[in-house]
């Protein structure tokens, strides 16, 4: 096991990455209360459930074992109330640790139900997807989602600790690994060049399910999210960096119905999207914008996006959250690994880009 550090003074917390630390009883140690309610869903729960509640009460917690759906739908008040439920009828108190077990919908659920449980409790994210490792169980962000538009209901509370066994990536579907390489090509191509000249070598890899080049992925992304995190907590500057692809992305999520499209896979055609974006308004050419569209494509992940009307998605970009004033803001690549927040984008060539990246 190796760890890092997320630096928020009194709020900083590990990042523990290893092979079968799932079962490791002190690792959970100084995070558990007298209480624990284990957050999972249908398919991770006859996985890793008795594992993980073997460890938490061989670490001395109680377990609650509290089991919802699977996939983005699962992100609604109700399955939120299912949790309160539960957690109640446990009596679950203020010193309960939740545990997130599972993936990013898993981790945002989990986590937003800790940050508002008797107004607030502690938890540990414990990511099983490569997603979730690399990305959603890093930096504090919980929320549901709505109707209207995705994670618009949450709040920032951060986990006491981040747990990823990479070892769990084994029993991963082949879909939901290439989904998870989506966040990892956005890491890359928003921060660090050498990180994508790193993935243009080893994607193959870690298509195949090399356990150095996943634990690698993970440790870089950790490495790149921890240090803008600790800049930025409330995404009010470099944060949003990270969103790169996702403006178009979330669009495409709540356009063709929230599991149609994995989240990797809407946020695959949003990077497509926002390098054709940088190319016409010319802050990259168009080998690069190709250079992006190739190393997505070779991760086995859509370079186009649903058959909705351009129109239809930059409607439903509209309510983006880093929207100011009414006015969209975008994610755009400077040069292939530095990205920067754009908001003097003209409208008809948001249009002119995702038509040329729609099916």
């Amino acid at each position: 096991m190796e760890s890092l550090g997320v630096a928020l003074g009194e709020r900083s917390y590990p990042i523990h990455i290893g092979t079968g630390i799932l079962d490791d009883a002190a690792v959970y140690a100084p995070y558990v209360g007298p209480n624990a309610a284990v957050v999972t869903n249908e398919i991770v729960a006859p996985l890793y459930l008795a594992r993980v509640r073997a460890a938490l009460e061989s670490a001395g917690a109680a377990v609650v074992p509290v089991v919802v759906g699977d996939g983005e739908r699962a992100k609604c008040w109700q399955t939120l109330e299912r949790v309160f439920d539960e957690m109640l009828a446990a009596r679950c108190g203020r010193d309960t640790l939740v545990v997130a077990l599972g993936g990013g919908v898993v981790g945002d659920l989990a986590g937003f139900a800790a940050a508002v449980y008797q107004r607030g409790v502690s938890f540990v994210q414990v990511p099983t997807t490569l997603l979730a490792q690399v990305d959603s169980s890093v930096g504090g962000k919980t929320a549901i989602n709505h109707a209207r538009g995705k994670n618009m209901i949450g709040a920032f509370h951060q986990p006491r600790a981040v747990i990823s066994d990479v070892a769990t990536l084994d029993t991963l579907p082949d879909r939901e690994l290439r989904a998870g390489l989506a966040e990892v090509i956005k890491h890359a191509l928003a921060l660090d060049l050498r990180f994508v000249e790193w993935l243009e070598a080893n994607v193959d890899a870690l298509l195949a399910r090399d356990r150095a080049a996943l634990t690698h992925a993970v440790r870089r992304c950790c490495e790149l999210k921890a240090a803008i995190v600790a800049a930025d907590e409330r995404e009010s500057g470099p944060r949003a960096l990270l969103n790169l692809g996702h403006t178009f992305g979330h669009a495409i999520e709540a356009g063709t119905g929230y599991g149609a499209w994995l989240h990797g896979e809407a946020v695959a055609a949003g990077i497509v999207m926002a390098a054709e974006l940088s190319c016409r308004v010319g802050s990259i050419d168009a080998q690069d914008a190709a250079r992006v569209r190739k190393l997505v494509a070779r991760a086995g992940l859509p370079v186009a996006g649903p058959a909705l009307s351009a129109e239809q998605l930059v409607q439903l970009m509209a309510l983006d959250k880093k929207s100011v004033g009414g006015r969209m803001r975008f994610v755009l690549l400077e040069s292939i690994g530095r990205a920067a927040l754009r908001g003097d984008v003209a409208g008809h060539l948001v249009l002119q880009s995702i038509a040329a990246a729609t099916q």
